[in-house]
């Protein structure tokens, strides 16, 4: 991580792959988004370090990811935090000139990311909140997905407010393995999800399931089994989160409609690629599926 700390500010020095304008728009897709807001193309993001909330007000300057605290300017241990977590959040540890040479080998890929060129898997951190909001999304669509989230988050999470706007956290695993399942009920949960969620808090308050467990597993078929041993917790969801928040870049949750939509488009079809026919496409992606599918996902909207 290189990064530099200026007492009222930090600067992250980012690679040199990196378009900040491309994060924005993944991250300002859905006017429902309650964990971070978009303003003057400056991004603002709540997170809690040693229990102190903190306010990031994150731009980019002359190649630099500049961070601001505009509540309290804290230590340098926090900052040194912000800067970790901002890091991972923007999967900058990934050599993305990698990907860009396997996808420049392939028709699928290579106007695909020449267009969104330095764009970067914008990641989970929190293990718990890369499971839970996938497992809100599953069988809905976006729209509806973020308005569960949005009414989760504003029902348990903690929140600040700086000049009339108010940033939200989400909510720990402590907080919802007390809930029952009613609770989450009346925010439209279904049964089963609301079993899903408050069980994944149960499993990771109890010490059965956590995010150091996961990244010490051998292989990518021993994670997914993990995941996969969580209730409510299949293929598509153990891919998901291996994706976004264990930043493994041959995760390929290839049964995902949005992945589907995005072949169909871009290789003409009048129908959506079969599984069989998706394989054969991604023979090529071997190592970055992920990152194949993250730019192909981002291909569906302007």
């Amino acid at each position: 991580m290189r990064w530099g700390n200026h007492g009222s500010y930090i600067e992250i020095h980012p690679p040199k792959e990196f378009n900040f304008e491309e994060c924005l728009v993944f991250l300002g897709r859905s006017n429902e988004e309650v964990l971070h807001q978009i303003k003057d193309g400056l991004l603002y993001k709540l997170i809690k370090v040693n229990q102190e909330l903190i306010l990031c007000k994150i731009g980019f300057v002359q190649q630099v990811i500049h961070v601001e605290f505009p509540i309290v300017s804290s230590s340098k241990d926090v900052h040194e935090q912000v800067a970790a977590y901002i890091w991972e959040w923007f999967d900058l540890d990934q050599d993305l000139s990698c990907f860009y040479k396997v996808a420049n080998q392939d028709k699928v890929l290579q106007q695909v990311y020449k267009k969104y060129y330095g764009l970067r898997m914008m990641g989970i951190p929190d293990l718990f909140e890369a499971l839970t909001w996938a497992i809100m999304g599953q069988q809905i669509n976006l729209t509806f997905a973020y308005k569960l989230k949005k009414r989760f988050v504003e029902s348990f999470g903690e929140c600040l407010t700086f000049e009339g706007d108010t940033f939200w956290l989400y909510p720990t695993y402590e907080r919802i393995a007390i809930l029952e399942v009613e609770e989450l009920r009346i925010l439209q949960f279904t049964v089963r999800k609301a079993e899903y969620v408050i069980g994944v808090a149960k499993m990771m308050e109890a010490g059965q399931l956590t995010k150091e467990m996961l990244l010490q597993e051998q292989t990518n078929q021993q994670v997914q089994k993990s995941l996969m041993a969580v209730r409510g917790v299949g293929a598509w969801t153990a891919d998901y989160v291996m994706m976004k928040c264990l930043h493994n870049p041959s995760a390929f949750p290839i049964a995902d409609v949005g992945l589907q939509n995005a072949l169909k488009l871009q290789l003409g079809l009048e129908r959506k690629p079969t599984i069989e026919e998706m394989k054969e496409v991604a023979i090529n992606w071997k190592g970055w599926q992920a990152y194949a599918t993250f730019y192909l996902w981002r291909s569906l909207y302007a």
